[in-house]
């Protein structure tokens, strides 16, 4: 990289570092909140030609209920501007929508003892997307937090053939699969993963954004009398304080 390009990154980090202090994720615990991100998703999804129209203008499956599930909005000046999913699977809890596709691929990482944090739903509003440039970045930093809470070993992404360059150089996730039919979506997706144990640091460094506190993390994703959702190695993960 030359002294130029880096300078440009680092830029470009700061700006989106900037960018979150605007910004508010909140958990969808009420149904008012849950329909404004399947409505984002609706809108989003027609825009990418991924479904076809309804006339209820929501979108959303069996994933979005089940026990080990978080689904989250981000708000820019109180306007839902982006929302993902994100199923914390382990052998205790193998319900996560990119194991229905790629079973034969992340079946031998649960026999393992594997903690999986599966990341799916991603969707922005597209005005406010093209007003943000960060906003993908800011999105997806809550995979980073939920990979640190649960002490997770994979960070997955199904995606598309064409965001797979994305993922691959800003985030140093790898393929692991080729396309494939992805149930309720006219596209095929892929299937990328990031070992989280061994590149946290060096995304921390890259982009300080992804730096949480305890705190944060526990606001998100801790729930009351949900013991059974803590993989296990999740709270020394939590306590662990990398390069933060």
């Amino acid at each position: 990289m030359s002294i130029g390009s880096a300078g440009l990154e680092s830029r470009f980090a700061n700006s989106i570092s900037r960018l979150l202090d605007s910004v508010d994720y909140r958990l969808a615990n009420s149904d008012e909140q849950r329909e404004a991100i399947f409505r984002l998703r609706y809108r989003a999804y027609i825009r990418d030609g991924m479904i076809s129209p309804n006339s209820s203008g929501v979108f959303s499956d069996a994933y979005d209920e089940t026990e080990n599930v978080y689904l989250l909005g981000l708000y820019i000046d109180d306007e839902l501007a982006s929302s993902i999913r994100i199923h914390v699977a382990s052998g205790k809890h193998p319900e996560f929508p990119s194991f229905e596709v790629f079973a034969d691929v992340l079946q031998p990482e649960l026999d393992g003892g594997k903690v999986i944090v599966d990341a799916t739903r991603f969707v922005t509003d597209e005005n406010l997307s093209r007003l943000h440039r960060g906003l993908p970045y800011i999105t997806l930093r809550l995979c980073m937090l939920a990979a640190r809470h649960f002490g997770a070993d994979h960070l997955l992404a199904a995606v598309r053939a064409e965001h797979r360059m994305f993922y691959e150089r800003a985030l140093s996730y790898r393929l692991i699969c080729e396309s494939r039919p992805y149930p309720l979506l006219a596209k095929p997706m892929s299937l990328m993963t990031l070992n989280y144990p061994a590149v946290a640091d060096q995304l921390n460094r890259r982009y300080p954004l992804f730096c949480s506190t305890l705190s944060e993390r526990r606001m998100l994703f801790e729930r009351p009398n949900a013991g059974s959702l803590q993989p296990e190695g999740s709270a020394a993960a939590a306590e662990c304080p990398a390069v933060c």
